[in-house]
């Protein structure tokens, strides 16, 4: 049976340090997820910040929140437009009964368009997404209920890593991302990012790594 293990660190300068790990294992064409965070284990084991799911790679994602009780659906499916698949996915979670819908209109190989909508809301962002050369992205976005821009660039490094930077015009957030997805050294991500209208321009750190197991 093969399964994979995920950790994640989190560095804050407003809290103390947070960390996370999920475990998830492969039942036929279905995974089996368990996530838990530090609040589950601290003074003694708990439900809290426990979470369990079921996925269908490309078809659904079932998420259930213990503590909560609350409930996550997320259904996909790709249909053609004008002979370009159109990738659709709908998320409703139960708690706080939001629904969200996500489209991405593939027009070829190098150019994307996303859209994504929360129902009932003027909620809305639409998303541009161009590979030149299969080595660099590039991807504005526009969110309609703020009025803003976001922008991020992306560069793929040898074969397994990528670089990322991102900026967001609204809250002034600076990010940079590095990613490493390696079949024979697993996968891992560290990403700082910085509010540049704070005064004291402390980063946020985090650190993710994941571990493929044969059991």
């Amino acid at each position: 049976m093969k399964a994979s293990l995920k950790g994640r660190y989190e560095l804050e300068k407003s809290n103390s340090p947070a960390a996370a790990a999920t475990v998830a294992f492969n039942a036929g064409d279905v995974k089996l997820r368990a996530s838990l965070t530090d609040a589950t284990v601290v003074n003694g084991p708990s439900l809290n910040g426990l979470a369990l799911a079921v996925e269908k790679p490309g078809f659904f994602i079932l998420d259930y929140n213990v503590p909560k009780k609350d409930f996550r659906f997320q259904f996909m499916n790709s249909v053609r437009v004008l002979e370009k698949p159109l990738n659709l996915t709908y998320i409703h979670s139960r708690g706080d009964n939001r629904t969200i819908l996500d489209g991405t209109l593939v027009l070829d190989s190098a150019n994307k368009l996303s859209a994504n909508h929360t129902l009932g809301s003027s909620n809305c962002k639409l998303k541009y997404t161009y590979v030149h050369g299969g080595v660099n992205t590039f991807e504005p976005s526009y969110d309609l209920a703020k009025n803003s821009w976001d922008f991020a660039v992306s560069r793929r490094v040898y074969d397994d890593d990528v670089l990322r930077a991102s900026y967001q015009t609204s809250s002034k957030v600076l990010g940079l991302e590095w990613v490493r997805n390696s079949k024979q050294q697993g996968a891992f991500k560290i990403s700082a990012s910085v509010n540049l209208a704070e005064e004291n321009k402390v980063p946020k750190l985090i650190a993710e790594s994941t571990w493929n197991l044969e059991i």
